[in-house]
């Protein structure tokens, strides 16, 4: 009904055709659209651009020979209702066919890839039926709403049942940032070395090999350039034959065939990769100067079970020396290493003596704390020596037991092995049991020689020096006790070309008094909107309390266009000092256009009516994607209410799965959660988020328990809204026919 509609309009107004998500990427496709005709962009298409396209004229409401981007808009979303209200098939195929033959022919659709796309027999026309029956089986197909549209995206991973690619892991739970003993081992020439005489002055890499693992072979050649590189940066290279009991002459032959330098040791006993607990012949571990694990898996992902690749995507050990050669943790710190599989007992990781605060307790508090405990974090304390753990040592025992800290909320989801989320802030069972068993203890220090590298932290920009910097004019003040209206700050850009944001950091000069900012971005004309919607209608960057920034994966970026305007919509909570504080985003371009877009889509639910004194209130909403999507995040958004969220996806067979479970939902600690791999979730599934609110005198930060709530912006109002991050093919038809 609605795809023959849209054919009177041509491909203009098909750029809108998913109003149902009211995403980002609809109305980008439609001002690319538009730019395409607007040939000298004036920001009007006139004279010979109007009568480029004659379904152009159509738009033209006011018939005075030009279209504005804001007319040809309205025109769009006007038909857009009257196609959605009634109109079916057979009396738009009548209205389009216009010597009422019972046929449509190239002349009567102007747009030749919907002629193409309905001429299912091809012979020249289309009849009632035949228009019916490929419609109807584009449907079950899943296709997108229009055939102008893009091609369906295509789902983040294709079947891999006999394919193995590395997957990235959850470090902690696999031994990163514990300390690796000093173990002993014997070189191929039959001499004793120790891990730490095999070391260089910055650190260690223990590259596992078998001699008949073929993928071992593949790796050689990237194994030799390492080793150049990794002399020059002080970090040795330690070559370990991980399978008992092959033989010398073939590790010896397969050293010499690849012409290796480094030294080669034998772990004939699997006394070193139990300690790691490795898996495969072809994993990595990277060692810092202390013996602090802070890498372990593939070298990088060319090769694999199944698949090679022409040149690696991802290097994920040259990444990891370069973030500990900086004093930073690796973006990547655990992924599996296809390989051979080693017939290994089980044992866990890096089984350590007594536990001491040098060499187990300081890296727990490094590899989870410091980053917001540090001087100068955003965290109320550092944590970042002995006695300072000492001295708030009841606060971090009451915080660990009852799991508000790390601030990590969502739920182990039923049948996951690995946790899906990126970002898992969450201490793992090894660590949490040798925290709280060290607090109860006598504390011991231990050995100083066993204390880890200390963790170094920028002045300001974490990303780095930004290649821009948006800041507010001038500062805010901000009064020392009480609450503070919403404040909104604009600035308009003066980039002449759109710019292609790869990454961001917003950086208020004073932190500890901003709860939260929602930045939109309105393109050079648009009209820039404040008020109360915070981010219903989705959001180009955030700054929350546990998110502040993010970097996006290689070829995704979000879009800045030329001269736009950047709103700042901003939360402070004053904190018993009145200070100012200027408002600041830094960017990192790209120094090329993405093969894929980010965008933000809210669902929220403005209607929400919480009644007085209610103390588990719930509330739902749902929506059905009328587009495939790659979903990359989530992120939930109530106030001081909020309770508990849960999103969910129902198949279109039917099917309830829950994507993101936050039982315990803290106003304080929004956070995001972003997949490890993208969710492909196709068209038709129906996102359903529900949120559980309490109302009652028991919720101790409860601003009035005697008033119904609804919908507003003050924390003492209520929101519900749940954030979707997902992407798009830049160019759809490329993307969609890898």
């Amino acid at each position: 009904m609605k795809k023959l509609g849209f054919i009177l309009l041509g491909g203009i107004i098909l750029a809108v055709s998913a109003i149902g998500l009211r995403a980002q990427s609809q109305l980008a496709e439609f001002n690319s659209r538009f730019k395409a005709f607007d040939k000298n962009n004036d920001g009007v298409i006139s004279g010979d651009e109007m009568n480029s396209a004659e379904y152009l004229k159509m738009l033209d409401t006011d018939k005075n020979g030009t279209l504005t981007r804001e007319e040809a808009l309205q025109s769009v979303r006007k038909t857009q209702k009257l196609v959605g209200e009634g109109s079916d098939t057979s009396s738009l195929f009548k209205r389009l066919d216009k010597n009422a033959d019972g046929k449509l022919t190239a002349e009567e659709l102007p747009n030749k890839r919907w002629f193409t796309g309905l001429d299912a027999d091809q012979d020249g026309s289309v009849t009632l039926d035949e228009a019916v029956k490929t419609l109807a089986s584009l449907r079950k197909r899943g296709a997108a709403d229009s055939p102008t549209t893009s091609s369906p995206i295509k789902p983040a991973s294709d079947d891999l049942s006999f394919k193995e690619a590395p997957q990235m892991l959850k470090g902690s739970e696999h031994g990163v940032g514990r300390m690796v003993d000093d173990l002993a081992l014997k070189t191929l020439d039959g001499k004793d070395i120790k891990l730490s005489a095999a070391a260089g002055k910055n650190g260690l890499v223990i590259a596992l090999f078998s001699a008949s693992c073929p993928i071992s072979g593949k790796l050689a050649p990237e194994t030799v350039r390492l080793e150049k590189e990794l002399e020059a940066q002080n970090v040795k290279l330690l070559l370990v034959n991980a399978p008992p009991g092959q033989k010398s002459d073939e590790i010896t032959k397969f050293i010499n065939d690849h012409e290796l330098k480094s030294t080669v040791a034998l772990d004939a006993h699997g006394t070193l990769t139990q300690t790691l607990a490795a898996t495969t012949t072809t994993e990595v571990f990277l060692l810092d100067a202390t013996r602090t694990l802070v890498y372990r898996g593939a070298l990088n992902d060319q090769y694999g079970l199944g698949y090679a690749k022409e040149q690696p995507t991802h290097h994920y050990l040259r990444d990891a020396v370069a973030a500990m050669l900086h004093g930073q943790p690796a973006d990547i710190s655990a992924t599996s290493a296809p390989g051979c599989a080693l017939d290994l007992p089980a044992k866990t990781a890096l089984t350590s003596s007594k536990v001491t605060y040098h060499r187990d307790i300081a890296r727990i508090i490094q590899a989870n704390c410091v980053e917001c405990h540090h001087s100068g974090g955003v965290g109320p304390f550092a944590l970042d020596s002995y006695d300072a753990i000492i001295e708030h040592a009841g606060m971090i025992r009451k915080q660990v037991e009852r799991g508000a800290m790390p601030p990590w909320f969502a739920a182990a989801l039923e049948g996951q092995t690995h946790s899906p989320w990126a970002n898992d802030r969450s201490l793992s069972e090894r660590d949490r049991a040798d925290l709280l068993l060290w607090l109860g203890s006598d504390r011991p220090k231990g050995d100083v020689a066993d204390a880890p590298t200390p963790r170094q932290f920028p002045s300001e920009w974490s990303i780095g020096k930004p290649d821009a910097v948006i800041a507010a004019a001038k500062p805010i003040s901000i009064k020392a006790e009480g609450t503070m209206p919403y404040q909104h700050v604009t600035v308009t850009t003066d980039f002449p070309e759109d710019r292609w944001v790869r990454g961001y950091e917003i950086l208020p000069t004073e932190r500890q008094v901003v709860h939260h900012v929602i930045v939109t971005v309105f393109e050079k004309g648009r009209k820039v909107r404040g008020g109360g919607d915070e981010g219903s209608e989705g959001y180009w960057a955030a700054y929350v309390p546990g998110n502040t920034k993010q970097i996006y994966p290689a070829g995704f970026a979000r879009k800045l266009p030329a001269g736009a305007t950047v709103s700042f919509q901003i939360h402070y909570t004053p904190n018993g000092k009145a200070v100012e504080d200027t408002m600041r985003m830094g960017l990192l371009f790209a120094q090329e256009p993405p093969k894929y877009v980010v965008h933000t889509t809210a669902l929220p639910n403005a209607r929400i009516h919480i009644p007085a004194g209610a103390a588990n209130h719930v509330e739902t909403a749902q929506r059905k994607l009328p587009v495939d999507i790659n979903a990359m995040a989530w992120m939930a958004h109530m106030h001081v209410r909020g309770k508990a969220f849960k999103f969910e996806a129902i198949s279109p067979d039917g099917k309830t799965e829950t994507l993101l479970d936050i039982p315990r939902y803290d106003f304080n600690w929004q956070l995001r959660y972003d997949y490890v791999m993208p969710r492909f979730l196709p068209r038709g599934t129906t996102l359903k988020i529900t949120a559980v609110f309490d109302n009652s005198t028991e919720n101790p930060a409860n601003p009035d328990p005697t008033k119904n709530v609804r919908w507003g912006q003050q924390t003492y109002d209520e929101m519900m809204i749940g954030y979707l991050e997902h992407y798009t093919p830049l160019n759809p038809e490329v993307a969609g026919g890898e």
